[in-house]
C-alpha cells in the first residue's frame, strides 16, 4: 500500500478500518437527562484543570439512544456530563460514557477523547414510565425514570437546540509507545445541524449504585433539579483543541 493510501485510511485497522470518515450524522437521536444537584466538593475534584466548577454544582445524567448513526449503526449510550466554565464560556464536560457498540466506542476515544467504556444501557417505555438502565459487568450501576410525556415544552424547540448546541469538552488522554503521554488535551465540539422533533419535561428519579469500574455513584444524587425526554436529528463534527496540557 502507498503512502498516500495509508494516510488517507479513516482508522485502524488497515484491512478493516473500525469506522469511516466523519462528520456523522445521527437520526431519531432520543434522549433522557436527569438534572440533578451534588455535592460542590466532589465536582471540583471530577473537573480538570483548568476547567471551573460553576456556583451551582449540578449533573446531567443521559441515556441515548441511537438508532441510525451514520458509520456507527444502531446503538445506546449512557453517561455524565457536569457543566463548567473555560475562559468565561460555559460549556460541559463529559465526564463518563458508556455504551453497547465498538465503532462509536473507538471514534469517539481517537477523534475526540470522550470517556468511552464498553457496558449495556438501555432506554425503553415501560407502560407509563420512560425507563433507562446501566448494567456494567453484569451488575446493574444506573436507573433512570421519568413519567413519559407528561408535559410537551413550548415553542418550536429553541430551548431544546440551545441545549444541544452548547459546546461541549472531553479529556483527551493518548499514551505514547513509551507509556508517556502522546497527547494530552482538552477537546471541544459543538454539534450542528439539529432539528428537533419532540421535547418533554415531567417527573423523574435517579439511582446510582457504587462500581468501581463504572464509578457514576461517586458524583452523588442531592436532589433531583429536572428530567428532559427530546428526540432530533444532528450532526456531530470533527472537535477542535482548547488546551494543551503538553504545549510549552
Amino acid at each position: 500500500m502507498r503512502v498516500e493510501d495509508i494516510l488517507d485510511l479513516p482508522s485502524m485497522p488497515l484491512a478493516g478500518p473500525s469506522y469511516p470518515k466523519g462528520p456523522y450524522r445521527f437520526v431519531n437521536r432520543e434522549y433522557m437527562v436527569l438534572t440533578y444537584e451534588t455535592d460542590a466538593e466532589i465536582v471540583r475534584e471530577q473537573l480538570p484543570e483548568p476547567l471551573e466548577p460553576l456556583e451551582r454544582p449540578v449533573v446531567h445524567y443521559e441515556w441515548i439512544k441511537m438508532p441510525d448513526s451514520s458509520g456507527f449503526g444502531s446503538y445506546t449510550e449512557s453517561g455524565m456530563v457536569i457543566p463548567c466554565r473555560f475562559k468565561g464560556e460555559e460549556m460541559n464536560f463529559v465526564a463518563q460514557m458508556y455504551l453497547d457498540d465498538d465503532p462509536p466506542i473507538v471514534a469517539g476515544r481517537e477523534i475526540w477523547g470522550f470517556p468511552k467504556k464498553y457496558a449495556h444501557p438501555k432506554l425503553e417505555v415501560v407502560k407509563d414510565t420512560l425507563t433507562g438502565t446501566l448494567e456494567y459487568a453484569g451488575q446493574l450501576v444506573a436507573m433512570g425514570t421519568m413519567g413519559y410525556k407528561h408535559e410537551s415544552m413550548a415553542g418550536n424547540g429553541e430551548r431544546t437546540t440551545a441545549t444541544l448546541s452548547k459546546t461541549q469538552v472531553n479529556l483527551k488522554l493518548i499514551p505514547g509507545v513509551d507509556g508517556g503521554p502522546a497527547l494530552a488535551q482538552l477537546v471541544a465540539y459543538n454539534l450542528v445541524d439539529i432539528t428537533v422533533k419532540g421535547s418533554w419535561i415531567g417527573p423523574g428519579r435517579l439511582h446510582l449504585v457504587p462500581h468501581v469500574n463504572a464509578p457514576v455513584a461517586d458524583l452523588p444524587v442531592r436532589k433531583i433539579v429536572g428530567a428532559h425526554h427530546f428526540i432530533a436529528d444532528l450532526t456531530l463534527p470533527y472537535g477542535r483543541v482548547i488546551h494543551d496540557y503538553l504545549a510549552r
